[in-house]
């Protein structure tokens, strides 16, 4: 088995950058480039770790059958802790979302934490706020959304979210297609 090769046409499936990919399991994206072209082999965790932020893992990525789950605890999500942007966290409530036709993440954001800024697309975004108070921000427009609030977009330009309180903010926000 080439596992570079192998994991690049994951990557692609998936839809990411190798940069978007380096930055789920917060690598290099030099490293992730010499992976796939076989320049560098990644250590049993390090793969492992790849392949969880790509919603696969070593029995499915070696073509083992494996049964669909429907039913996550929190030990199979991944979180990603960012407080530079976020002021919070991302959790990937799916592991394996990026193959499926929508993705939901868990957004937590801190007082002055944004979310990472989404670019247009074709698909469709929801949210609901679970505690705290947002902007959704939706290239000029500016809308607060408050607990117990949701909201819908068809991305047709930037958009993201902003703690527009001081106390931290939860916000579900699924995606279709996957696209965090």
């Amino acid at each position: 088995m080439n596992i570079g090769e192998s994991l690049r046409q994951l990557r692609q499936q998936r839809g990411l950058t190798q940069e978007e990919l380096a930055d789920r399991c917060e690598l290099s994206k030099g490293f992730i480039s010499q992976v796939e072209r076989n320049l560098a082999s990644p250590s049993i965790a390090t793969l492992i770790d790849m392949l969880e932020c790509l919603g696969s893992n070593p029995s499915d990525f070696f073509h083992e059958k494996k049964a669909d789950r429907s039913v996550y605890t929190s030990q199979d999500m991944f979180e990603k802790v960012d407080e530079e942007t976020l002021h919070g966290s991302i959790t990937w409530l799916v592991p394996d979302a990026q193959k499926n036709r929508m993705e939901p993440i868990l957004v937590t954001l801190g007082p002055n934490g944004q979310s990472y800024t989404m670019g247009p697309g074709e698909g469709e975004e929801f949210g609901y706020v679970l505690a705290g108070s947002i902007f959704l921000v939706t290239g000029q427009e500016k809308l607060r959304v408050k607990t117990g609030d949701s909201f819908f977009v068809r991305p047709t330009s930037e958009h993201y979210l902003k703690n527009a309180g001081k106390s931290t903010a939860k916000v579900l926000w699924i995606s279709t297609p996957p696209s965090f």
